[in-house]
């Protein structure tokens, strides 16, 4: 048996942990670039609306792009994406390092985004096609957990390389690179051969069951952007909160790691109990539970904020996972396009709600966006209960 066939016939129960892996190295490079700015604007001298670009195009090409990235691909297959745009986005990020000029920082910078807006759809397909049924939440958590994590590990990787080397030390995410794409191209084989056996463009012809389900995503696509307001809010601001109650900067960042941690640590538990009670009773339940946590958040600071901390976080972003299933449920015709816009777009307008609370901030002071962040997930809650029954979509499927 050759060595193409072999792979081609590898189990597929190794695949989301692979990807996992893959995900996490991604994210982990791309989650660095806003602990990176202040070098940046040491290196480059920008301006603060100059800094500010240089995060708008990387939500732009990384996040906002990726339901482009689905549509093109749920029509026309590109599986060799998947080891092509983690590739490109962690090595165009270690050459930002290197670059001489501004411009050149927002090309290398817009091309990783790219890179990392190709790969996640493509990624979460392979999951979704690669999950057996009834554990399709699960399976898919093991995936965004990959991503979670590596974005609460990419200020310590600043910390590590950047403290110390500066934008120099950069170049050694090329070791990041080359594992993402080994782990990508172990899994190609497989996901080549299963998109053309279990999707409609195969010489197979299975046809996705049942019908897409405009106006339910369009009302999920809501609920995720709340969520990721909130999300966003929580890490952007808190740490500025806890600067303002006289804690260390250094100190005031390891608990928004712990913030992020716990969220990376209820999505995966998240995942696998949606697969129990159903997708809309999680991602009710999640919101409704974070509320608590969202209302404590600016009352405590000390040894109680740790708690308050660690329960909001695994609330509000168990249901992480379940978002994206929850979205391939409501368009099954069209999976990456779902993919893309539960990833990538709702995400990208989470991150113009934070640019709202910017403004709230300025104005009315850091303490009052915490205290106004409850608010969002009490809308996410209420605007969760007009979605359909997953299980009952999923029985009309069968």
């Amino acid at each position: 048996m050759g060595v193409t066939s072999w792979r081609a016939r590898r189990p597929a129960r190794t695949i989301p942990w692979a990807l996992g892996a893959a995900h996490f190295m991604n994210d982990t490079a791309s989650g660095i670039v806003p602990a990176l700015l202040p070098l940046y604007r040491a290196a480059f001298h920008l301006s603060y609306v100059q800094s500010g670009l240089v995060v708008l195009l990387t939500y732009i090409t990384s996040s906002v792009m990726q339901p482009a990235f689905g549509w093109v691909t749920d029509r026309r297959p590109l599986t060799w994406l998947l080891p092509t745009g983690v590739a490109v986005s962690t090595l165009a990020l270690a050459v930002s390092g290197l670059v001489p000029s501004y411009p050149w920082l927002l090309a290398v910078l817009g091309l990783s985004g790219l890179g990392s807006g190709a790969f996640h759809p493509e990624g979460s397909r392979a999951i979704y096609l690669g999950a057996p049924e009834g554990r399709k939440g699960s399976t898919q958590a093991i995936f965004q957990v990959g991503g979670n994590t590596g974005q609460a590990f990419g200020p310590l990787v600043v910390a590590g390389l950047a403290a110390t080397w500066g934008l120099r030390g950069l170049p050694a995410l090329t070791v990041l690179s080359a594992m993402a794409l080994g782990l990508t191209l172990y899994v190609l084989p497989w996901y080549s051969r299963t998109v053309r056996e279990r999707t409609r463009y195969g010489p197979g012809r299975g046809r996705a069951v049942g019908r897409d389900r405009v106006g339910a995503m369009a009302l999920l696509v809501a609920v995720v952007v709340l969520r990721s307001w909130c999300q966003l809010g929580v890490a952007s601001f808190l740490p500025f909160f806890y600067v303002e109650h006289h804690l260390p900067l250094a100190h005031a960042e390891l608990y928004t790691f712990l913030f992020l941690m716990a969220g990376a640590v209820g999505t995966f538990l998240g995942g696998a109990l949606s697969d129990r009670i159903g997708k809309k009773n999680l991602l009710v339940w999640s919101m409704l539970a974070s509320i608590p946590g969202a209302w404590l958040l600016p009352r405590v600071t000390g040894f109680w904020a740790v708690p308050a901390l660690l329960a909001f976080g695994f609330t509000v972003l168990s249901s992480f996972a379940v978002t994206v299933v929850f979205g391939q449920a409501l368009l099954p015709r069209n999976i990456a396009l779902a993919s893309g816009l539960m990833i990538g777009l709702s995400v990208g307008a989470g991150g113009v709600g934070a640019t709202l609370s910017g403004w709230v901030a300025d104005r009315y002071g850091v303490a009052t966006v915490l205290h106004l962040l409850v608010v969002l997930p009490v809308a996410a809650a209420l605007a969760a209960l007009w979605l359909p029954d997953d299980r009952r979509l999923a029985r009309e499927a069968a």
